[in-house]
């Protein structure tokens, strides 16, 4: 495995690994979801921030290839974010960070195997203030290269506003598509009775069905986000929306299932790993309303191995409030992410 599990490579800022850092700076209640270890500055708006992501996870668990989960590096880079704007910039705790976008890009996959321990990471971030009224709201971008070993093998950035609880609450209530039913801030809304999901979780590239967040709708080719609202992961704490992960993780789990859809690597079919996604957000997306997911278009390459594009929309209350533009590589011929991927928050990144 590339690097020292315990501290950072020669040639940067003296980081650790040894322990995450304190789980309200990255808005997690599970310590075993926090994967920033540490930090520090180097200039006004540059910062070098140390990572480790475990051998296995729960959801976000290594391919059939044993490469890490680029859902870890979404992640990563969204607890940077919370991390650097409270830590170093005194952004209040308890503020809430409004997503506008992310992007990621891996250039080397490779050197993201899963080896005999936890992988460091080192993001190297320049922050930029963007939109910026403080006190009452803060306006920022985050760009980060990540960097396993000592060599740079991707590349990614987020944007976002952070307001205080006062006037995320006003923005909730002007944003809501109902004026009732909805719960207050901050509480779990009740849910409609979950159905049948997908099946067998291998079929969305999960290994539990608890974590299948897709759910037939009522025509051919139509799919519900259907998250399990007690998912100790992708509910990490109670919310008043569907957060992002959550969204990204049903366009995921719905691009592996069309790509996978003839067949699987074990039957002799090949296997695509997410190289990248662009997700355009309109609105929150509410927790009481079905979320419908439609692939609006499946682009695949000239050649078998070429990287395939897909672009998903997900409907509530019959208009978009996002869609994405994926782009899958086959895994087995090593091939390298097409151009960028960005990803245009839906909600909060709590």
């Amino acid at each position: 495995m590339p690097g020292d599990p315990e501290t950072a490579p020669l040639g940067t800022p003296q980081l650790t690994f040894l322990q995450p850092i304190s789980r309200q700076l990255v808005h997690r209640a599970a310590v075993a979801e926090v994967f920033v270890t540490d930090g520090v500055r180097e200039s006004d708006g540059g910062f070098v921030v140390a990572a480790q992501w475990p051998r296995d996870h729960a959801l976000y668990h290594p391919d059939d290839n044993g490469l890490a989960d680029p859902m870890l590096f979404a992640e990563t880079i969204r607890q940077a974010l919370l991390y650097v704007g409270h830590v170093h910039f005194g952004i209040p705790l308890g503020h809430r960070f409004v997503g506008r976008d992310l992007d990621f890009e891996i250039y080397d996959p490779e050197l993201l195997r899963v080896g005999g321990t936890p992988l460091p990471v080192l993001l190297d971030v320049t922050w930029a203030w963007e939109d910026n009224r403080p006190p009452r709201r803060y306006g920022m971008r985050l760009e980060v290269k990540l960097t396993v070993g000592g060599r740079v093998c991707g590349r990614g950035s987020i944007a976002a506003f952070v307001v205080d609880d006062r006037s995320y609450s006003l923005l909730r209530n002007l944003t809501r598509k109902t004026g009732e039913g909805h719960p207050p801030d901050g509480a779990a809304a009740a849910r409609p009775p979950l159905r049948r999901r997908t099946g067998p979780a291998p079929s969305v590239g999960r290994l539990r069905t608890k974590d299948c967040v897709l759910e037939p709708g009522d025509r051919p080719g139509e799919w519900l986000l259907r998250p399990d609202p007690n998912h100790a992961i992708l509910f990490d704490h109670p919310t008043d929306h569907l957060p992002l992960m959550v969204i990204l993780e049903g366009f995921r789990q719905l691009g592996y299932l069309r790509l996978h859809e003839n067949g699987s690597p074990a039957d002799g079919g090949r296997s695509y790993a997410l190289a990248g996604a662009v997700v355009d957000c309109a609105a929150f997306a509410e927790l009481d309303e079905p979320v419908r997911l439609v692939t609006e278009m499946y682009e695949p390459g000239v050649d078998p191995d070429d990287p395939v594009r897909m672009r998903i929309a997900a409907v509530q209350g019959g208009s978009a409030v996002a869609t994405a533009t994926l782009t899958w590589v086959c895994a087995q011929t090593g091939a390298a992410p097409v151009g960028g991927s960005r990803v245009l928050l839906c909600g909060t990144a709590d």
